[in-house]
């Protein structure tokens, strides 16, 4: 370790040590050279998400030209990558900008104490079953939304009796050969439609995912053969720049026309699931959902590999609700009983804020429900702290680096202006409204722990990155919200 992150004080700390927290340190190392900085990551390995995932075929949901960083051109051939590349990817930007020397792993943040006469905060650490505590004067949480101790799980009638393998892909075992073994996967998201194809194609005997009701999914070539060609006339950061912007305005555009012509695209989606399905497949009882497209997430599915193996029969697609779990499989309401010798619950993820830590302001407890998001970045009330949520309707990252460029921005300004603190103040005019306008089953079992998001802006949260190019990006950091001292 070199002096800083060996001191207990820096001057920006960084929490989360994965795909958004090694872009922070790399924007920050990239325009804040001189300043001193350690992330602290509560598990023992960099990476987050794509270390802690190790079901077969986690991969990506987002094309990888916009889930990487904008400073560093993705070089792998897949659009839709692959965990291990996705880590390997991070873990070669941390050696690239030296963060791997300023990260300190197993380190868990519990709680922060900002106290405004010193313009620090003191932020309580627990490490090998000691506590301790590290001062920065600038707290910057990227520890992203989800519970990375226990992943949403439901229980189900009889499950007790049944006599095979219950998993979460959470907490997917190391090591467990699935070959020969009839498989149930109980869920519909990006999780499952990933998991299936992957299980039948490795050595499964059958693979059944079993939904109570349909998901939109679309298939996405598994090679972006445009970046490959640009790839080939013109410069490795101009021809990524290209491929990124090509990207980001055809999902941009996918999201628009989703909300603003949703049966158009209920139509366009069902028409391209009806060319990679059988013959009089039943596709309205299995690939229809009932809501409007992005009304939750859309599944991309790489050179359609879930209708693939839907269509050649080593899995199937079974819409309906369980009754029971039985010693040898899964009973249906219908009556029908799946046999099975692995039950998967694809159930979906808990969301944790911040990773759980508590929040103290000059000696007062920070309720975060009563807090509202300012550019969906800071909140009210809190000096010096920013987070980092990506978008729920395009890549998580286009979110990131924007994030992480508007934190150096305001830590330039402050210096600039010799300030120590800046503070998100909403005049008492505005409306509070729900933090995410987002159907998803994750969203909504936390939403009343979640930050408010407010009516107008900058308090009203943009799932728009060309918005957000301008207002985060660009825009003034004294435009009347925040308050510096």
């Amino acid at each position: 370790m070199n002096q800083a992150s060996a001191s207990n004080h820096v001057d920006v700390l960084i929490i989360g040590a994965g795909l958004s927290g090694v872009g922070a340190a790399a924007q920050l190392t990239r325009e804040h050279p001189g300043k001193s900085y350690a992330l602290l990551e509560r598990r023992p390995r960099m990476g987050g998400t794509w270390d802690l995932f190790r079901y077969p075929g986690i991969r990506s949901d987002s094309d990888m030209f916009t889930l990487g960083y904008r400073f560093k051109p993705w070089r792998g051939d897949k659009a839709l990558a692959d965990g291990p590349s996705i880590l390997a990817y991070v873990q070669e930007t941390a050696r690239e900008y030296g963060i791997d020397r300023h990260v300190r792993y197993d380190h868990s943040v519990t709680a922060a104490s900002w106290d405004s006469e010193t313009a620090t905060w003191t932020v309580t650490v627990e490490h090998g079953g000691a506590t301790s505590e590290m001062t920065c004067g600038f707290l910057w949480a990227t520890t992203g939304y989800y519970d990375y101790e226990q992943g949403y799980r439901p229980e189900f009638p009889g499950e007790e009796s049944f006599t095979g393998e219950l998993i979460h892909p959470q907490h997917w075992p190391e090591g467990f050969d699935h070959t020969g073994k009839r498989v149930v996967v109980i869920g519909s998201g990006a999780t499952a439609v990933t998991l299936v194809p992957a299980l039948a194609d490795s050595g499964a005997a059958h693979v059944t995912m079993l939904q109570r009701s349909p998901t939109y999914i679309l298939s996405l070539p598994a090679e972006d053969r445009i970046a490959q060609a640009l790839r080939k006339v013109l410069p490795e950061k101009l021809s990524y720049a290209v491929t990124r912007w090509k990207n980001v305005g055809v999902a941009t555009a996918l999201f628009q026309l989703s909300q603003r012509r949703p049966q158009m695209m209920r139509g366009v989606i069902r028409k391209e699931n009806l060319k990679r399905l059988p013959a009089g497949y039943d596709v309205d009882t299995h690939f229809k959902p009932t809501y409007n497209p992005w009304d939750q997430r859309l599944c991309l599915v790489p050179d359609g590999d879930l209708f693939r193996v839907v269509s050649d029969g080593t899995a199937e697609v079974v819409t309906d609700t369980i009754e029971t779990l039985t010693p040898t499989g899964v009973r249906l309401a219908s009556g029908r009983e799946i046999e099975a010798d692995v039950v998967v619950t694809a159930t979906g993820l808990n969301l944790k804020a911040f990773g759980g830590m508590t929040f103290e302001v000059d000696g007062r407890k920070v309720e975060l429900p009563d807090t509202m998001a300012y550019k969906a970045l800071m909140l009210s009330g809190v000096p010096n702290f920013a987070f980092t949520i990506g978008y729920t309707n395009a890549s998580w990252t286009l979110k990131a680096d924007l994030v992480a460029e508007y934190v150096c921005r305001l830590l330039s300004h402050l210096d600039e202006h010799g300030l120590r603190a800046a503070v998100p103040r909403p005049d008492p005019s505005v409306g509070e409204e729900p933090f995410m306008d987002f159907a998803a089953g994750y969203v909504l079992r936390a939403l009343d722990e979640l930050p408010k998001q407010g009516s107008v802006e900058p308090w009203k949260l943009k799932q728009n990155y060309f918005h957000d190019m301008r207002t985060i990006r660009r825009g003034p950091i004294d435009d009347g919200a925040l308050v510096f001292s």
